[in-house]
């Protein structure tokens, strides 16, 4: 099937995964960011949350189009969390909080959720989702996650680690989408853009 004429993908990410893997589904792209405000309220479930922060997300660069009239193109927001026994982890703060996330993970399996929110900019319509992966990571000693987290890698990632860097020497294994642990889980996106008459492949 042609991709000729089809809307373009406007990622709603500073990600520069996320940027990454848009770029590799070989369709027309750009990429927008809006500052969102990614607080949800208590008691919403994990997949609750980065389904509405990926809403949100993709909402508020919908809206700065309209403001410019441009009314073409799907808006891809995505926001991915790690939950270890119910507790969301995000990002740290500092190294201390990178440690005691990574002192947590170490040695057992956790859950990252990853949400994806399209919305059509000409007729509004939109589709959220999300996708799930197990992780379960080595057990660790003090000494080497302090190394990690000197590289400076954990300190702009959820659960401060990143699985498609060196952080993959600390994972055991997976079980679920690859993708999703990096930031947008490109075998649901594919499902998705095609509810808007968009064939990756």
């Amino acid at each position: 099937m042609s991709n000729l004429g089809q809307k373009k993908l406007i990622l709603a990410s500073s990600s520069p995964r996320r940027q990454e893997l848009i770029r590799s589904l070989m369709l027309p792209y750009e990429i927008r960011v809006s500052d969102v405000n990614e607080d949800t309220e208590p008691g919403l479930s994990p997949a609750g949350i980065v389904e509405q922060l990926s809403s949100r997300k993709a909402a508020a660069v919908c809206e700065m189009y309209k403001q410019e009239n441009k009314r073409e193109g799907i808006v891809i927001g995505s926001d991915t969390i790690v939950v270890l026994e119910g507790a969301v982890l995000g990002k740290p703060k500092d190294k201390e909080d990178a440690l005691r996330m990574l002192t947590a993970l170490q040695g057992r399996a956790h859950r990252v959720y990853s949400g994806v929110a399209c919305i059509d900019l000409e007729s509004g319509q939109e589709a959220v989702s999300h996708q799930v992966t197990l992780v379960y990571m080595k057990p660790l000693t003090r000494s080497q996650l302090e190394r990690y987290i000197d590289t400076g890698e954990p300190m702009d990632k959820a659960g401060s680690y990143a699985i498609q860097g060196l952080g993959a020497t600390i994972v055991e294994r997976i079980e679920g989408d690859y993708f999703n642990v990096v930031g947008l889980p490109l075998s649901l996106l594919s499902d998705m853009l095609n509810g808007f008459g968009i064939a990756v492949i």
